[in-house]
């Protein structure tokens, strides 16, 4: 059974190898797979200035090896969107608050692309964020995203128009976080109650979010 692991700043001491894991795999998917040269480092773990400790990682597990993860970042602090992609925005104001976050680094690896381990990991986005009081979430994704979110029961609002990164064509989009997203997703999922592992003692996201006027 697939578990998704809550790693921040407050317990990530932890899960060092689970990170250093994540890292690899990150560049294995992005650099190797999907030909992000520019992220390539001789390491082999695909790491940017965004991985700090402001980022929380939600880390699909089975049998204590990682499958998959994504990266949420505080849209308070200077972030992907409004530092490297905000051309893709179309005359539209930068989206911040403290209940916003930026999601990046999506991603799944490719012998569990087929089974749900995707919609687990979808499922534990949503669960997460409403735990959180996250009420949207932005990201950059190639345009073949959004359909599968519908399919995921996930509600999306473009912020622009699509621009081509990388060789593909790329938008920016928000997701609002809802019960009734996750409910949809759990469903496709087989997921019956909560499925977030977290340890005891780690700090609420209103506790680790920074306190910066938007």
């Amino acid at each position: 059974m697939t578990t998704i692991q809550v790693i921040t700043r407050d317990n990530k001491a932890g899960y060092s190898e689970i990170l250093d894991e994540y890292f690899q795999l990150r560049h294995q998917v992005f650099v190797e797979e999907r030909g992000w040269q520019t992220l390539r480092r001789p390491d082999g773990r695909e790491m940017d200035s965004y991985d700090n400790d402001h980022a929380t990682y939600l880390v699909a597990l089975d049998k204590g090896r990682v499958i998959g993860g994504l990266r949420l970042y505080p849209t308070l602090l200077p972030h992907m969107i409004s530092e490297t992609f905000p051309h893709l925005l179309r005359n539209r104001s930068v989206l911040r608050g403290p209940s916003i976050l930026e999601c990046t680094r999506y991603f799944i690896v490719k012998e569990r692309r087929t089974g749900r381990t995707d919609c687990r990991l979808l499922a534990a986005f949503q669960q997460f964020c409403l735990e959180e009081d996250v009420t949207e979430v932005t990201a950059i994704v190639e345009m073949w995203w959004l359909p599968r979110w519908h399919q995921a029961g996930f509600r999306a609002r473009p912020l622009g128009l699509p621009t081509t990164i990388e060789g593909q064509p790329c938008i920016a989009a928000a997701i609002q976080i809802s019960e009734a997203s996750l409910e949809h997703v759990s469903r496709l999922a087989g997921l019956h109650g909560s499925f977030l592992s977290r340890m005891s003692g780690v700090a609420s996201y209103d506790e680790r979010v920074p306190h910066v006027a938007a």
